[in-house]
């Protein structure tokens, strides 16, 4: 972790959230007492950050500094509002190509893919702002870079994402094992937002139930898997082959 990247103490966190600063991750203190707190919680609340309660030997980990148990990570890029994106891609003629990042993370599968999705011409990354991979000097390193090029969005709930690119006219294509579709049986021609799970996990439920189209990677050997930024890497520039093919 970048020492640069992390601020602790009441008011230092405080002043922080109230400058702007993209908060990527928030530790408070289990059972945390102390001044100040009322104004931190306010400024949480007007943020909208998410944190996580946590002991006190977690904080500990990270510094070894007065930290009044108060610890946030800093995001060393700067986030994007998908719901500003996205009319502004159709405004400049561009059709929508978003990938959805669900409950993914590692960190250096995200930075993979990143990289990957960078090349490939993806307009925007977009994940949760709890479970998903911390945006830090790992993941820019994987990234090559790329983490400080593509707009990376962080969204409350990314089945409520989901349904808004889907009402601004953009279809929902699952990768994932529960379907009979192959990923060269889908239309991804038209405007188009990617969704890939964890290895753990997969995609959602939620998603897969509000998805427009599901496919799958044929796999042909014995072991049944890839390695998630391996399969992003697959569907994605299938992607890119039928999209070439219409310009």
């Amino acid at each position: 972790m970048e020492k640069e990247n992390i601020i602790f103490g009441v008011r230092p966190v405080i002043e922080a959230i109230n400058a702007g600063k993209a908060i990527d991750k928030l530790y408070i203190q289990r059972d945390i007492k102390g001044s100040g707190l009322t104004e931190l919680r306010n400024a949480v609340k007007k943020g909208k950050i998410v944190f996580s309660h946590v002991p006190i030997q977690k904080i500990n980990k990270h510094t070894s500094g007065n930290h009044q148990g108060v610890l946030a990570f800093i995001s060393p890029i700067e986030l994007t509002d998908i719901e500003l994106l996205i009319p502004t891609l159709f405004e400049k003629g561009k059709i929508p190509f978003i990938l959805l990042l669900d409950r993914l993370t590692d960190v250096r599968n995200f930075g993979a893919i990143a990289r990957t999705a960078e090349c490939a011409g993806i307009h925007a990354i977009v994940v949760p702002k709890r479970e998903s991979a911390q945006i830090n000097a790992d993941a820019i390193k994987t990234s090559a870079g790329a983490l400080h090029t593509i707009p990376v969005c962080k969204v409350d709930n990314l089945t409520d994402t989901a349904m808004f690119l889907q009402a601004s006219g953009i279809r929902i294509v699952s990768c994932t094992e529960k379907t009979e579709n192959s990923i060269y049986d889908v239309d991804y021609t038209s405007p188009t937002a990617i969704v890939m799970g964890s290895e753990e996990f997969g995609v959602s439920n939620q998603i897969l139930r509000l998805s427009d189209d599901k496919a799958k990677i044929p796999m042909a050997g014995k072991i049944s898997s890839l390695n998630v930024s391996v399969a992003a890497g697959i569907i994605l520039y299938e992607s890119v082959k039928q999209r070439q093919l219409i310009k």
